[in-house]
């Protein structure tokens, strides 16, 4: 588009969370008229570390903002898989780093997602937001909230996560998926490890049905503490014990089960683990999906918070190019959807050692690997681990 017509242009974004912000960002800097709406009363994200890949810092760069994320981040090399027993099955390079000359930082979610809004200007984003009803008028959307306002928009992006408003209402009733596992996130201090985090590099430690993840936070001095675990409760924030916890480790590493027992059960999010099946459609003329609104995914590539970056790159890069707003949102989901659809389908593999080979195809557990194996800068980005 014209850059006086992007210039023109009037943008609602429906949620501040990762998609919603980064979008907020993108759109931004193209000249448009950008408001981020926001249901909750204040920004609060809860949870623990992610990793960023390098094809997603290569946005911040792109967008002026890499050492707002690099500052509240840590660089890492590799990720590691082990057995309970801590025995190495697999150890490889992040990939990307080649093709984007980047590392893979390793950061907090709250630190985020704070510096994500640190980076928008004042005044953009307006919480106590909830969507009520989205009206598709062709040329232009209509955002009705509960709180009595509304909003008219030539383009509206529906930012608003697994269950969204927008999703629901325009395009799919796709509702959410229970993956029959549940999520058990802490932070605990580097002093709390047990010496289990010796670097800055992602550790997981997979079997009997269990995935425990090390994820370091240097820059806070503490620890991503993850505990993935099979359980037929799909109550979306289920009540658990210190005890359920302890069975969910049991054979594992003695330092692992003595961190279990040390956990402030006050201070662990427990969560259900939910995805939705692909969505088909994105956009309509003016209405457009991003982030886990349009393809909320299982954990287990690590690739959410990274899927909504490049989503929002890939919407403005679209809007650059494209001569009208329709175009663009055709060629956003061409690009982004066959993408997204692959990291849904194989987020939903299995992952015990065994697995592994099919999970990551073309990598075998090291002990199994021939001479010739490529490392994993080689291998396409969803072919790798934890976010």
């Amino acid at each position: 588009m014209k850059t006086s017509d992007l210039k023109n242009l009037n943008i609602a974004i429906v949620g501040a969370g990762y998609a919603g912000a980064a979008a907020a960002k993108a759109l931004s800097l193209l000249g448009a008229t950008v408001n981020v709406y926001e249901q909750a009363s204040q920004t609060r994200e809860v949870g623990a570390g992610i990793g960023l890949r390098p094809s997603t810092m290569d946005r911040f760069r792109q967008w002026g903002i890499f050492d707002a994320i690099a500052k509240v981040s840590s660089p890492s090399d590799y990720f590691e898989i082990l057995t309970p027993t801590a025995d190495p099955i697999m150890k490889e390079a992040w990939p990307e780093i080649d093709t984007f000359g980047q590392k893979t930082h390793l950061i907090h979610r709250c630190d985020f997602i704070e510096a994500l809004l640190g980076v928008l200007p004042e005044g953009m984003v307006h919480l106590g937001h909830k969507l009520e009803s989205v009206k598709d008028e062709g040329d232009k959307a209509t955002l009705t909230f509960t709180n009595g306002e509304s909003v008219t928009a030539d383009l509206v992006v529906g930012a608003d996560g697994i269950k969204s408003v927008v999703r629901g209402q325009l395009f799919s009733d796709n509702q959410p998926v229970f993956s029959g596992e549940h999520a058990y996130r802490a932070v605990i201090s580097v002093d709390d490890a047990r010496g289990m985090a010796v670097d800055d590099n992602l550790r997981m430690y997979i079997g009997r049905g269990t995935k425990i993840y090390f994820l370091p936070l240097r820059h806070r001095g503490q620890v991503s503490f993850d505990i993935t675990a099979l359980c037929p409760d799909s109550t979306w924030a289920p009540k658990i014990t210190k005890d359920d916890l302890l069975k969910t480790v049991e054979g594992f590493d003695e330092r692992i089960v003595d961190i279990t027992r040390d956990l402030d059960m006050d201070a662990v999010n427990c969560r259900a683990v939910y995805d939705i099946d692909s969505v088909d459609t994105w956009h309509s003329d003016s209405v457009v999906l991003v982030g886990d609104a349009a393809h909320s995914m299982l954990h287990h590539q690590g690739q959410g918070a990274n899927s909504a970056i490049l989503d929002a790159g890939g919407l403005a890069d679209a809007l650059k190019e494209a001569g009208s707003v329709k175009e663009a949102l055709a060629r956003y989901q061409a690009i982004r959807k066959p993408v997204t659809d692959e990291l849904q389908r194989i987020s939903r593999q299995g992952w015990t050692e065994d697995e592994i080979s099919d999970v990551f195809p073309g990598q075998k557990p090291a002990s199994q690997k021939p001479a010739s194996h490529q490392p994993a800068s080689h291998q396409p980005a969803s072919q790798q681990p934890k976010d």
